[in-house]
């Protein structure tokens, strides 16, 4: 197959820089590395598909992340003209032109587009390693002082991500002159190994982007024995 990919648009130029996602480890332009690539057996169904289209040879595949479904990611995935005004990474499968929207492409990074692994069910699968961060789809309006906003955050926006998974995180203290939170995480998402993750990447970032004065947060659970290190 052919793996090289380009972002461009309808009047793409021959000096077009290739897209190279952060999930990749080796340069695009030298290894041929694509964010979502169809399988062999994906390949020959939608190659079919699309030979039943009125102009199949103007059409390419197009793939987008459309918003968030739970934990996954959802997606449209149609055939779409090629000639497009349009940022889209534009790369070959096989015979088959695929275009992805820019934003979406670290999303899809080393996905696949492959058929159901159930004997008999139709329809076409993507497996995709990445998964969303529960705390983008929520929007907030705080008001108060930090504290308050803390408060406001902890239960309109992250708490609500992190109940899918079971867990909920919690204000302890606001210390420092009111520049550190420190957040303890009970639930699911206590003793997980991945929490002190959700806790930096996920967590830290929405308070930091949504309370300025706040310049750190402090995590408070012992990850490993269940407790509370924060009073000891």
């Amino acid at each position: 197959m052919d793996d090289t990919a380009a972002p461009t648009t309808d009047d793409t130029s021959a000096d077009a820089t290739e897209k190279v996602s952060p999930f990749a480890s080796t340069p695009a332009a030298e290894h041929g590395a694509v964010p979502l690539k169809v399988s062999e057996a994906a390949l020959h169904k939608v190659l079919d598909i699309l030979s039943a289209e009125d102009e199949p040879e103007k059409l390419a595949l197009r793939v987008e992340v459309v918003g968030i479904n739970g934990a996954e990611y959802s997606y449209d995935v149609s055939f779409e003209e090629s000639a497009t005004t349009e940022e889209v990474l534009r790369y070959q499968q096989g015979d088959l032109p695929v275009m992805i929207p820019v934003e979406s492409v670290d999303s899809l990074w080393g996905a696949t587009l492959d058929l159901p692994s159930t004997p008999g069910q139709g329809g076409l699968v993507i497996r995709n390693p990445n998964r969303p961060d529960p705390l983008t789809a929520y929007d907030v309006d705080l008001s108060g002082t930090v504290r308050e906003r803390l408060e406001q955050l902890l239960a309109q926006m992250i708490n609500p991500g992190l109940a899918s998974h079971g867990g909920f995180a919690e204000l302890v203290d606001v210390i420092d002159e009111d520049t550190k939170a420190v957040i303890t995480m009970g639930g699911g998402c206590q003793g997980c190994a991945v929490s002190a993750m959700t806790l930096r990447e996920g967590i830290q970032k929405s308070i930091l982007e949504h309370i300025p004065e706040i310049t750190e947060v402090v995590d408070a659970t012992d990850h490993e024995a269940g407790e509370n290190p924060y009073y000891t």
